[in-house]
C-alpha cells in the first residue's frame, strides 16, 4: 500500500524549485503525492496548518511536517 505524501507550496521560485527537487524524486511505488499550490487553492492553508505546516515549501509524510526551506509563512497566506 502506497504511503500518501503532500506537497504544500505557494507557487514562489523557491517553492518550485522545492516541488521539481523534491516532490517529484518520490518513488511513485511507495508513495502517492499531492501537490497542493496554496496559492490556486487558498481554502487548503488551514488543512496544511492542521497538518503542522508552519511555512512553504512542505512536504508532509504520514502526518509528519518537513520544512523544505522558507518560501512564506504559512500565516503569511491566510
Amino acid at each position: 500500500m502506497k504511503q500518501k505524501a503532500v506537497f504544500y507550496h505557494a507557487g514562489c521560485p523557491v517553492c518550485v524549485d522545492a516541488e521539481q527537487q523534491l516532490a517529484h524524486a518520490l518513488d511513485p511505488q511507495r508513495y502517492e503525492v499531492e501537490i497542493v499550490h496554496l496559492g490556486e487553492s487558498p481554502e487548503r492553508v488551514d488543512e496544511a496548518g492542521q497538518a503542522g505546516v508552519k511555512s512553504v515549501p512542505a512536504l508532509v509524510i504520514g502526518g509528519a511536517p518537513m520544512h523544505v526551506n522558507f518560501g512564506a509563512a504559512l500565516d503569511d497566506l491566510r
